[in-house]
């Protein structure tokens, strides 16, 4: 059996994240360019990818002098652990917690009401 990985993404390592598997490989200047208003230094973005590398979030080829940054995980898997980890640290693993938690606090509009209706229908069906 496979061990289930936990991803922990700070905001701009998400961000940086979303750049790659938008653009599925890129090099440290394009991904600064589009982070984009909030400019970082190029450093900074070298560096946070190469910590990133390390944690084995992305993965990197050299072309020429550049160092060209490829997604190593899925948008799916990061998304599925860091959602499980929020469930399970701040709702003690309840999802009913969860979804009653975000129906007080956030706005949420009839179409999306409906849908949400509608997944859980689909969700009982399926079982």
């Amino acid at each position: 059996m496979t061990e289930k990985r936990t991803y922990r993404l700070g905001d701009l390592q998400l961000r940086i994240m979303r750049v790659l598997w938008h653009s599925a490989s890129a090099s440290v200047a394009e991904v600064q360019e589009e982070l984009g208003p909030q400019q970082l230094a190029y450093t900074t973005v070298a560096t946070m990818l190469r910590k990133m590398e390390n944690r084995g979030l992305v993965r990197h080829v050299e072309a020429g002098r550049k160092f060209i940054y490829e997604p190593a995980v899925t948008a799916e898997d990061v998304t599925r652990s860091m959602a499980d980890d929020l469930v399970d640290r701040l709702f003690e693993g309840s999802l009913a917690e969860t979804v009653s938690h975000l129906l007080q606090t956030r706005e949420i509009g009839p179409t999306e009401l409906a849908r949400l209706e509608r997944l859980i229908q689909e969700h009982k069906h399926q079982r």
